[in-house]
């Protein structure tokens, strides 16, 4: 059974940091491309940044460009996502998914508030 377990969000003032984790089972995340995506309240998905399988290329949207960075650990089976210099719109429930299957977890909220 596949399931995308995503975790460490929370509430950050603006210029705070956050990382998040994904831990997969089911499947070999290196074997596919993988990606954050995430949702505004009242606002279409949108996605953040994908991470392909094997090479490790990374690509990210412009809006988090500089300050979010996407990794992950094949020996843990897990997916990050590193939040920097936090924006208040960057708050949302934040999804880790499988591209090629659309898998995706249940979501970690990330609140930037001052």
């Amino acid at each position: 059974e596949v399931q995308l377990v995503e975790s460490g969000g929370g509430l950050v003032q603006p210029g705070g940091s956050l990382r998040l984790s994904c831990a997969a089972s089911g499947f070999t995340i290196n074997y596919y491309g993988m990606s954050w995506v995430r949702q505004a309240p009242g606002k279409e998905l949108e996605w953040v940044s994908r991470i392909a399988p094997y090479s490790g290329v990374t690509t990210y949207a412009d809006s988090v460009k500089g300050r979010f960075t996407i990794s992950r650990d094949n020996n843990k089976n897990t997916l990050y996502l590193q939040l920097n210099n936090l924006k208040i719109d960057d708050t949302g429930m934040y999804y880790c998914q499988r591209d090629s299957r659309g898998d995706r977890g249940q979501g970690t909220q990330v609140t930037v508030s001052s």
